[in-house]
């Protein structure tokens, strides 16, 4: 896996072939079909792969500070997401024409979501379109920086701004008390 990342970076993940990727462990290519069934089963395996990296990370504190709980859950995703661009394009985008994660790999990203958001629905009660609007912007920062000024920070410098205009959406629902057992 480590080497079929290698180049996608190398190559884009487009660019990505078995053959090369035969090429680069040394082995032959019908040798690498004993291990992945095909090049989408190749990108499924990296799906679910990068997905548990997300998993791996530390995610942010949980405060009661909704502002705070939504600035450090965007940084968490932005750090990981521009750590690696390509992995990022893999889970965030539809960059390869035919590809589907399988119901196994997006099981794990459905748990990554969860995770990654785990913070603010603690925090505040949300909906899910509020949790796509939050998405969308983010993703379209990262989108913006990756495309427009990679290495830079033309666009995440303006996360802190995009938190403040998603504040207002949430801070009329705070998150309801658990109903207490007894009478």
């Amino acid at each position: 896996m480590a080497t079929a990342w290698e180049l996608a970076r190398e190559n884009g993940l487009g660019g990505l072939t078995l053959r090369d990727l035969a090429r680069r462990l040394g082995m032959a290519p019908a040798s690498l079909y004993s291990y992945i069934d095909s090049k989408n089963g190749l990108y499924d395996a990296m799906f679910a792969q990068g997905y548990r990296a997300l998993l791996a990370k530390d995610a942010p504190a949980h405060d009661d500070d909704l502002r705070t709980v939504l600035h450090n859950g965007v940084v968490f995703y932005v750090e990981f997401a521009l750590d690696d661009p390509v992995r990022f394009q893999l889970l965030s985008q539809r960059t390869i024409p035919g590809f589907e994660p399988s119901e196994q790999a997006y099981a794990v990203a459905q748990e990554a979501y969860d995770y990654a958001y785990s913070a603010l629905t603690a925090a505040v009660e949300v909906i899910q379109e509020d949790l796509d609007l939050i998405s969308a912007v983010v993703s379209g920062l990262i989108s913006q920086q990756i495309a427009n000024d990679p290495g830079g920070t033309r666009w995440v410098r303006l996360v802190d701004d995009a938190v403040d205009l998603l504040v207002p959406r949430l801070e009329p629902r705070p998150k309801r008390p658990a109903p207490s057992g007894g009478r």
